[in-house]
C-alpha cells in the first residue's frame, strides 16, 4: 500500500513543502528512507521505529520505502518525524488516506512516541497556506506560532497515539486562534527606556529625533560617559508601532533563528539587538551549515547598535556595507542561495580616541600617529554609510543637575510617527519604498528636487565639503525627513544646512586623518 503526507524544509527563512511518500510491500523486511537527506533526517527512520513501538504500533515484517520529493532539494533539520511515521501509518492501513489528503505535518518524535517542538514552524505553515494546503499538524508547543497565521487550520498534539486518534475519529475543532496569541503577547510587551531620562544633550536628541523619522543610520562621536549609549538604547521607544504585516515579517525571522517563545510567540515591538563587538562576521551577517539569521536580520525592522565601533573586526563592518545599502543579506551554497531581510536602522557609538578624549589636550595623551590608527578601524566607505555622523560633547554640570522635566519619548514618538505618515503618502505607489532612507538616485531626482537657491548651496556643500555622490544622496534624504519634520513640502536652504551639520564631524574628527 501507499501513503502520503505533506511536510517542510526551511531555507532561510523561508518554507519549502515537500511530499513524505511511503510504500510498504513484499519483500525482506527493511525501513529505507531516500530523497537527498541530511544525517539528521536519515536517523528519523530510527527515532520512527522506536516511537512507534513504544505506542503500541508493531510494524510488520515487510519493505517500506520512504521518499521526501523534490529530490533535488536538501532535507535537513527535525521536522520529518512525524509525518514520515504518518505516512507509514497510512501505507499499513492504520489509518484512511483520505485523512491525509491537503494536511502538512512538522515535527520531531521522541523514542517514548511523544511530539517534540522544532524551530521555523511560522515559515513552514506560511509555505503551506500559499500552497493551498487546507491543514497544519504541529506539535503542542508550536501550535500557538502556527495559529498566527490566517486562512489555515492548525492542530497541536502531543503523542503518536493523539495523532492516531485524532486520523481515526476526525480533527478536533481549534481551541484557540491567532488573536488570543496576540494578546498575551501584547500583555507581555516590555517597556523601553524613556528619553525623559536623558538630560541635556539637546543636539543628540535632535539628531536621533531625525535618524528615527526617516530610518537613517547614525553615528555618535564622543567621549566615555557622554550619553551615546543612554541616547541610543532609547531609540526603540521614538519609533512607531508595528503594523500587523511587520509584526508576522520579523516573527518569521526569529521563528527561522528559533528565538521565539512558545507563550507569546508574535514579535509586536521593534528588534534592538546590541552584539557585542566580538562576534564574528557569520554571526552579524548570517550563515553556517544550515544557514540562519544573523544580527543585522534580527533587527530587520528595528535598531542594530553598535557600541564600541572601532572594538569592531574590519571584517565584520566591511561585511555589513552591503545589506546597510540593499537591505538584504544573500547567502550562495552550492545548492541554494538564501536571501535574509536587512532593513534595519543602524546606530553606532565610538570614541574619538583611545582615551576617549581627543581632542582635548588637557586629558588626551594619544599621539597623534596612535589616533589616525586609531580612527583608520573605520573605513571610509562604511562612514560614507552613515546618514548623520554626529559629535558628542560632555554634557555641562548644570545640565546633569537640572532636574527639570524632559521631553518623553511618547511626545517625540508622535511627530516621528507624523513624519512616518507623510512618507507613507508620499511612497504609496513605489513598491518596497516606506523611508526616505530607502530612496536610490532615481527617487532623489523625484522626490528631493531643490529649487535655484538650494540648488546653489547644494553645490557648495558639495565642492566645500568633498563628498563623495553617496554622501550627497544621503544629505539630501536627511533634508529632505526634516523637512517633514517640520511639514514642508519641498527642501528648504535651512533643511540642507541643518543635515550638513550631521555630517560636520567627519571632517573634525576625521578630516586628513584617514
Amino acid at each position: 500500500m501507499w501513503g502520503y503526507v505533506y511536510s517542510g524544509v526551511l531555507r532561510g527563512i523561508d518554507g519549502c513543502l515537500v511530499r513524505v511518500e511511503a510504500d510498504a510491500g513484499p519483500g525482506l523486511p527493511y525501513f529505507e528512507m531516500v530523497g537527498f537527506l541530511a544525517s539528521e533526517v536519515r536517523e528519523a527512520k530510527e527515532r520512527v521505529r522506536a516511537a512507534l513501538r513504544n505506542a503500541g504500533i508493531r510494524l510488520p515484517a515487510m519493505r517500506i520505502t520512504v521518499n521526501l520529493s523534490p529530490a533535488n532539494v536538501r532535507k535537513s533539520g527535525n521536522y520529518f518525524d512525524l509525518p514520515v511515521a504518518a505516512a507509514v501509518l497510512s501505507s499499513l492501513g492504520f489509518c484512511s488516506q483520505e485523512r491525509l489528503n491537503g494536511v502538512m505535518m512538522a515535527g520531531e518524535l521522541g523514542l517514548d512516541g511523544g511530539v517534540r517542538p522544532v524551530a521555523g514552524i511560522l515559515p513552514l505553515v506560511w509555505a503551506a497556506r500559499n500552497a493551498g494546503v487546507c491543514r497544519c499538524v504541529v506539535p503542542e508547543a508550536n501550535a500557538a506560532e502556527a495559529g498566527l497565521l490566517e486562512g489555515i487550520r492548525v492542530t497541536g498534539v502531543r503523542s503518536l497515539k493523539e495523532l492516531l486518534s485524532m486520523l481515526e475519529g476526525g480533527w478536533p475543532a481549534l481551541p484557540e486562534d491567532a488573536e488570543k496569541a496576540i494578546v498575551q503577547t501584547e500583555e507581555r510587551r516590555p517597556e523601553s527606556p524613556d528619553f525623559s531620562d536623558v538630560n541635556g544633550q539637546l543636539l543628540m536628541r535632535r539628531a536621533t529625533e531625525i535618524a528615527a523619522a526617516g530610518m537613517h543610520n547614525i553615528l555618535y562621536i564622543g567621549p566615555p560617559g557622554a550619553g551615546k549609549s543612554m541616547t541610543a538604547r532609547r531609540i526603540p521607544g521614538i519609533l512607531p508601532a508595528l503594523s500587523r504585516e511587520e509584526s508576522l515579517e520579523i516573527t518569521r525571522i526569529y521563528s527561522a533563528a528559533g528565538l521565539l517563545s512558545e507563550k507569546s510567540p508574535l514579535m509586536n515591538s521593534r528588534p534592538f539587538r546590541a552584539p557585542h563587538y566580538s562576534l564574528t562576521r557569520q554571526a552579524m551577517t548570517g550563515g553556517g551549515r544550515i544557514p540562519k539569521p544573523g544580527e543585522i536580520s534580527l533587527a530587520h525592522r528595528g535598531v542594530l547598535f553598535l557600541d564600541e565601533l572601532t572594538e569592531f573586526r574590519g571584517e565584520v563592518l566591511e561585511a555589513l556595507r552591503q545589506p546597510m545599502e540593499d537591505g538584504k543579506v544573500v547567502i550562495s551554497r552550492v545548492h541554494d542561495c538564501y536571501c535574509f531581510p536587512a532593513r534595519a536602522m543602524v546606530a553606532a557609538s565610538m570614541n574619538p580616541c583611545p582615551c576617549g578624549f581627543y581632542p582635548d589636550r588637557e586629558k588626551c595623551s594619544c599621539r597623534d600617529e596612535e589616533v589616525r590608527h586609531y580612527l583608520r578601524r573605520v573605513s571610509r566607505p562604511f562612514l560614507d554609510r552613515m546618514d548623520l555622523c554626529l559629535e558628542v560633547r560632555k554634557p555641562e554640570f548644570h545640565e546633569m543637575t537640572a532636574w527639570k522635566k524632559n521631553e518623553s519619548s511618547g511626545e517625540i514618538r508622535k511627530r516621528v510617527e507624523r513624519c512616518r505618515q507623510v512618507q507613507k503618502r508620499r511612497y504609496k505607489d513605489e513598491i518596497g519604498i516606506l523611508f526616505n532612507s530607502q530612496l536610490d538616485s532615481r527617487e532623489l531626482a523625484r522626490f528631493c528636487s531643490l529649487e535655484k537657491e538650494e540648488k546653489k548651496l547644494a553645490e557648495k556643500l558639495y565642492e566645500q565639503m568633498d563628498l563623495s555622490a553617496r554622501a550627497y544622496g544621503k544629505l539630501l534624504k536627511v533634508a529632505r525627513t526634516i523637512a517633514d519634520l517640520e511639514g514642508e513640502e519641498r527642501i528648504r536652504s535651512r533643511h540642507l544646512c541643518e543635515a550638513v551639520s550631521y555630517r560636520l564631524a567627519q571632517s573634525s574628527v576625521w578630516g586628513g586623518r584617514i
